[in-house]
């Protein structure tokens, strides 16, 4: 009857927090979104006694003792950096504490269904760093789709300036007209240096946040230009035509390398398909590999040596342009 009660009980608590979550979820990140950006455009410049600093903002998580502490340890700077770069909508202490419970309940799993010695620390460690690879996805992706992007970008301010608009409102005209990611750091750059920070600290920290060398060079050939003159508008359609070149370089190796990306992946899905197969047919002769201790070892030796072929064909493949 306890059981029963406590079943009860935790059935009517999903109930309503699922409820509770798909009524009240949206409206709270909405007014934390907005509450967030009022913050970005009045948070005030602090100086470092060489260069204007960074425009503070403050995150709030689960923790925000912890969120402080993580700021201004390096480590914590760093993956609030990481968080900037992939976009997602999170601070430093839900990464942590989504790590921490992702991690716990992989080893408590692990330790239920396989009962082998080492395998819920492994499957432990493995869980924990789930989020921080979840946020180098995002990372990943929001870069390509940046770098995909950034032609445009260049096109528009290009045309802006010849038509006798200045660089910075040439910057929000960006802003304005191109979605994500372009859009919303251009328009951060140029809401910083609206509020006071000079236009060299806002596109360094604009290269600071999109680390691509595509970034890195228009910024450096916006300086220059600033220090020594020149033509501007001619520059930024060059650059635009060099990144559409090594789009198409880029797009060609990837067409070469098909072959060798498709075989990666059949052997990677190979030994789990056969295994599937032999289960199927000859349940006997598959069971003493996963009740047999050396079974279970066996089984982890290959999933470690697949992992490793995979990331090392994904390495041979991967050709920096």
């Amino acid at each position: 009857m306890i059981l029963v009660i406590l079943m009860f009980l935790v059935g009517v608590g999903a109930v309503m927090g699922g409820y509770a979550l798909v009524t009240k979820l949206p409206a709270a990140l909405e007014a934390r979104r907005v509450n967030q950006r009022l913050a970005d455009l009045s948070a005030p410049i602090e100086a470092d006694g060489s260069e204007a600093s960074l425009v503070v903002r403050a995150a709030t998580g689960p923790l925000p003792a912890f969120d402080k502490m993580v700021a201004e340890s390096r480590a914590g700077s760093g993956l609030a950096k990481l968080i900037d770069q992939s976009g997602v909508k999170t601070t430093p202490s839900a990464v942590v504490v989504m790590s921490l419970v992702i991690g716990v309940a992989a080893a408590l799993l692990t330790s239920i269904l396989l009962r082998v010695p080492f395998v819920p620390i492994a499957a432990f460690f493995i869980g924990a760093a789930a989020p921080f690879i979840y946020l180098k996805l995002m990372k990943s992706r929001r870069m390509d789709r940046f770098e995909e992007q950034f032609p445009e970008a260049l096109d528009l301010l290009s045309r802006a300036l010849r038509a006798g608009h200045a660089f910075q409102t040439a910057m929000g005209m960006v802003a304005d007209d191109l979605k994500e990611p372009v859009g919303l750091e251009f328009r951060r750059t140029f809401d910083q240096q609206n509020f006071g920070l000079p236009l060299r600290d806002s596109l360094m920290q604009l290269a600071d946040r999109i680390p691509l060398l595509d970034v890195r060079f228009f910024t450096t050939a916006v300086l220059i230009q600033r220090d020594t003159g020149g033509n501007l508008a001619e520059i930024l359609d060059n650059l635009a035509h060099v990144v559409r070149e090594r789009f198409r370089i880029r797009r060609e190796i990837r067409t070469k390398t098909a072959h060798g990306r498709f075989t990666g992946l059949v052997l990677l899905a190979l030994p789990a398909a056969l295994g599937i197969i032999l289960a199927v047919i000859n349940p006997e002769h598959m069971d003493l590999l996963f009740s047999h201790p050396t079974g279970n070892m066996l089984i982890g030796v290959a999933i470690v040596m697949q992992v490793i072929g995979f990331f090392w064909i994904r390495k041979i493949l991967d050709l920096e342009v």
